[in-house]
């Protein structure tokens, strides 16, 4: 009995330290599993597994050294990864020269509707009477039907003559007629003019007069039947054919001048105060040139460029002009004054220059200090310039555009400092103090 005792109770001590064994176990790979996982949200505190196996530790940390300059790295650039990039562009201040640019059309100097002074029919067309001819002062365009014209002149001069004899009968009466007064030896003069005849002869007088401008008249109508170029001209429209009657008034062609093409430009204030005072002033200063002969009054005109809008590279497309003068009013439908640009002999430019163009104006303004060159990406939807300190910390403020050239714009600086970081290409959630990570690019 005893034996068999004996035999149980070293069954359960075997037992007992295998299990005892196996706890073990589980509590060493439990330590070296927490070792690796890293701190608990506890970080001041180590774990309790750290103290039981310090020979583990070194085993389970594969190069200590490498794995914690990982990690302050890691902790090290975490925030700056969060931060937007922004591109910005270094800008000082400095010295520019003012571009005023504007837009018009091009209008010949004369757009008149050509109609006729009499009735009559078409019964001869020029040539050279068709849309899109160039013609000259006095062509002939057409003829109408004269042969009344030439009746009415006929007897115009017969009416002329008839005055005329009565006239000179009535001058032969009357001289008659004071000799008579004279012979009689009566004193003094006669108590009616009518003794003497002097009504009778400015009633023929009167007549004759009358007949001679029925004459001229007449004479006026002939011509008219000749409808001639009254000026050098493009011919835009003919509104007769062959054989159609018109009427007094009635139109005959549109026709436009050539001798030069007028450009009015339109600008705002701002425009204006970047102009010099020499194109201001044209009016005034043409005023004083009037003695100047036409070999140096050129010298004296304010020049632009003129270009076909859409087309500022391509460089036959463009013009040289002149301010010919300034609109001393305001537009109503505008609210804006504008200047007239003029070019010469159009169609005998290289490239020749039509009326109905639009085209776009550039004038050299003042010279302008203290400035900032800047894309005109940098000006935002709200009309906003963002800027960047030396924290990385974004400010906007007002942009004062005086003016633009080739997709640049030119502000009044909003910073005081010799250099600023400006945004080239703001964006719409951006906002004053946030902090952001600027990228330089250049101009």
């Amino acid at each position: 009995m005893k034996q068999i005792i004996t035999r149980k109770l070293k069954k359960n001590a075997l037992t007992i330290a295998i299990t005892l064994a196996a706890a073990g176990s589980i509590f060493v790979v439990s330590a070296y599993n927490g070792s690796q996982m890293g701190p608990g949200p506890d970080k001041g505190k180590e774990p309790a597994s750290t103290k039981v196996a310090p020979q583990q530790m070194v085993q389970k940390t594969d190069k200590p050294s490498e794995r914690l300059g990982a990690n302050e790295q890691a902790k090290k650039t975490e925030p700056v990864s969060l931060l937007s990039q922004v591109a910005v562009q270094p800008t000082p201040s400095a010295t520019y020269q003012a571009e005023v640019t504007g837009y018009g059309e091009t209008k010949p100097r004369f757009e008149l509707t050509y109609t006729s002074e009499i009735s009559g029919r078409i019964e001869w067309l020029a040539e050279a009477f068709e849309s899109g001819r160039v013609v000259k002062e006095g062509d002939l365009l057409a003829k109408l039907d004269d042969t009344n014209f030439q009746q009415a002149v006929s007897q115009a001069k017969a009416d002329v003559a008839t005055a005329q004899l009565e006239l000179l009968e009535e001058q032969r009466q009357g001289e008659q007629a004071r000799s008579e007064w004279e012979r009689s030896g009566l004193s003094g003069e006669p108590s009616s003019p009518l003794v003497l005849r002097e009504p009778q002869l400015a009633s023929a007088e009167a007549a004759l007069e009358n007949a001679q401008k029925t004459l001229e008249k007449a004479e006026r109508d002939l011509n008219y039947t000749d409808i001639t170029a009254p000026f050098d001209g493009v011919i835009v429209s003919r509104n007769v054919q062959l054989g159609s009657f018109i009427n007094v008034g009635g139109e005959v062609a549109m026709l436009y001048s050539v001798d030069r093409i007028e450009i009015e430009i339109p600008l705002s204030d701002k425009q204006w105060a970047n102009l010099p005072q020499a194109v201001i002033n044209v009016d005034a200063a043409k005023n004083d040139q009037l003695t100047l002969n036409e070999s140096n009054k050129s010298n004296h005109q304010w020049s632009a460029i003129i270009s076909s809008a859409g087309s500022d590279s391509d460089k036959s497309q463009q013009w040289t002009a002149y301010v010919e003068r300034t609109h001393q009013y305001v537009a109503q439908d505008t609210r804006q004054r504008s200047l007239v640009l003029v070019v010469e002999n159009p169609l005998q430019q290289e490239t020749p220059l039509y009326p109905g163009t639009f085209v776009q104006a550039t004038i050299e303004g003042v010279t302008i200090d203290y400035l900032w060159e800047l894309p005109s990406s940098a000006r935002s939807q709200q009309g906003e310039i963002w800027t960047v300190d030396n924290e990385g910390l974004l400010h906007k403020s007002a942009a004062n555009t005086l003016f633009e050239r080739q997709n640049k714009i030119y502000v009044t600086p909003t910073q005081d400092e010799s250099l600023v970081q400006v945004v080239k290409r703001p964006l719409s959630n951006f906002k004053a103090g946030m902090k952001v990570m600027p990228t330089v690019e250049e101009l």
